[in-house]
């Protein structure tokens, strides 16, 4: 069992959405200043029948593919989005890891270099500055990605195998996913990136970075990577098997201004451990009246969880490694934890290092709010 510290490693096979190339790097510029958001979201009509689809699909990718961009360097290949009209371009940190300065291709035919001036490998996160005329900045409209549902039908564009302006359409496959992040602490363990979407639109290694969309034209989440036991013999690239991730869109609107700012990103601290999935046994052996919320298996100590009084499993039990005696974290600012999953969801979306917390916890079978002062990730 996997102890995590504030968050959940899961087991997956998970591959990164972009393509090696062979093109160059530049050096780096400074960050500018904060941009917001300035995009109208087209109002395109639901489908409600084959043949509508297909013309709401059609004046779907007219209306955003002037936005949506294709990312060379000199290692990978990949996509990306243009996020305002101050040239800001978004696509994923592993896109651009290493390089100072990128190609960036409009749908249009135009090309410019640009510059990578902020980066978040937890969430897999980049934004670059890009040089170029007003004519060709499309700043794509922004959406909710709480407004999503599980069935809902999406779109993700990008560029799979180099093939720019490819589209695929799929589903929500699933909401609320966790993936362990790309860069773990030096004090061991690991991190996780949360609120991630899963979807069965077909995503390919050259996808990294594209926008997904909604049938409103608006982008809900960051295509990064795929889960497969397949790859081709021949380039070694992994193959789509209908499982895959984006970065949610409420994720990337908190963390790209700061990224535009300051060129990093802080993320909110608990200090906690917890495992994902209990079996009956181990719930068992935990003498745990619930099977939901999220079991603290371990408390970082001197850590805000810590300091707010928060207990960690202590006491042994029948199988190894697992201790009894743990909080279990039911819910958050008042709103239910069923799954660890959701509260690393929450804190991710919605708090900053220095911001308080309310936990209700179950201690003995007593229910309790404790207050938590939240930290940053060290």
């Amino acid at each position: 069992m996997k102890r995590i510290l504030f968050a959940i490693s899961i087991l997956i096979i998970s591959m990164l959405a972009c393509q090696m190339t062979g093109i160059s790097g530049f050096p780096q510029a400074q960050p500018t200043p904060v941009a917001r958001i300035d995009a109208t979201p087209p109002t395109l009509p639901t489908p409600a029948d084959p043949s509508e689809a297909a013309s709401t699909l059609e004046a779907l990718y007219e209306q955003v593919l002037p936005g949506v961009v294709s990312i060379r360097t000199s290692q990978s290949e990949g996509s990306g989005f243009v996020f305002d009209s101050e040239g800001h371009v978004v696509t994923n940190q592993h896109v651009v890891e290493g390089a100072s300065e990128v190609e960036v291709a409009f749908a249009s035919g135009f090309k410019a270099y640009g510059t990578v001036i902020g980066s978040d490998a937890d969430a897999d996160v980049a934004v670059i500055q890009v040089d170029a005329p007003a004519d060709q900045l499309h700043p794509l409209a922004i959406g909710d990605s709480t407004s999503l549902s599980v069935g809902e039908q999406v779109v993700a564009i990008g560029n799979p195998f180099g093939l720019s302006g490819t589209m695929t359409l799929g589903i929500v496959s699933g909401l609320g996913r966790t993936q362990v992040a790309h860069v773990d602490p030096e004090s061991g363990g690991s991190f996780s990136t949360a609120d991630i979407i899963q979807t069965d639109a077909a995503i390919n290694p050259g996808n990294s970075g594209g926008p997904l969309f909604n049938l409103q034209g608006e982008v809900v989440g960051i295509n990064q990577s795929i889960r497969t036991e397949s790859f081709n013999g021949v380039t070694g690239n992994a193959i789509n098997s209908g499982v895959g991730f984006s970065i949610s869109i409420n994720l990337v609107k908190r963390i790209v201004p700061y990224l535009i700012r300051d060129g990093s990103y802080e993320y909110p601290y608990l200090g906690i451990s917890s495992d994902p999935d209990l079996n009956l046994a181990e719930i068992e052996a935990l003498g745990l009246n619930t099977y939901t919320g999220a079991y603290v298996t371990q408390v970082t100590p001197g850590g805000p969880a810590d300091q707010a009084g928060i207990r960690g499993g202590s006491q042994p039990t029948n199988l190894e490694r697992l201790q009894a005696g743990g909080d279990v974290i039911t819910a958050i600012d008042g709103h239910p934890v069923t799954t660890f999953d959701e509260l690393l969801g929450y804190l991710t979306t919605n708090k900053s290092p220095g911001d308080t917390v309310v936990l209700t916890i179950l201690r003995e079978d007593q229910s309790m709010d404790v207050t938590v002062t939240l930290g940053s990730r060290p």
